[in-house]
């Protein structure tokens, strides 16, 4: 197995006044751990499905189901984590919950997440 050689500094110095600004710049701890636990939510091939298809239309579980051949119960749970995340959004009418993407940022990290794979 080829060693793979990891990139350090031959010589150590600090560049005190890139560090400081740097740090001044970077947001609170609390944020970042919401930025991590937002991405956990894309690591999930199901989630990616459901976000996809969405993104195409306003659906039902029922439709939802239907089109990843997937049981609706198995979709309700998804659901569930990608709405407590804020990544969808829903609306009743009658007896009927629609589904969609919460808003154009969802659809934009979708695309740049497609664009970037696809280079």
């Amino acid at each position: 197995m080829e060693k793979m050689e990891v990139d350090h500094c031959d010589f150590i110095h600090v560049h005190d006044k890139i560090v400081k600004e740097v740090r001044t710049q970077m947001p609170a701890g609390e944020e970042l751990k919401e930025l991590a636990d937002f991405f956990k939510v894309f690591a999930d091939a199901t989630r990616i499905k459901i976000l996809s298809v969405l993104l195409q239309s306003e659906l039902c579980v029922c439709d939802l189901a239907g089109i990843l051949n997937m049981t609706q119960s198995a979709i309700s749970h998804q659901l569930r984590i990608l709405k407590q995340m804020k990544l969808v959004k829903n609306r009743r009418e009658g007896k009927t919950v629609f589904y969609s993407l919460a808003d154009g940022h969802i659809e934009t990290i979708l695309s740049q997440g497609m664009e970037h794979i696809r280079e």
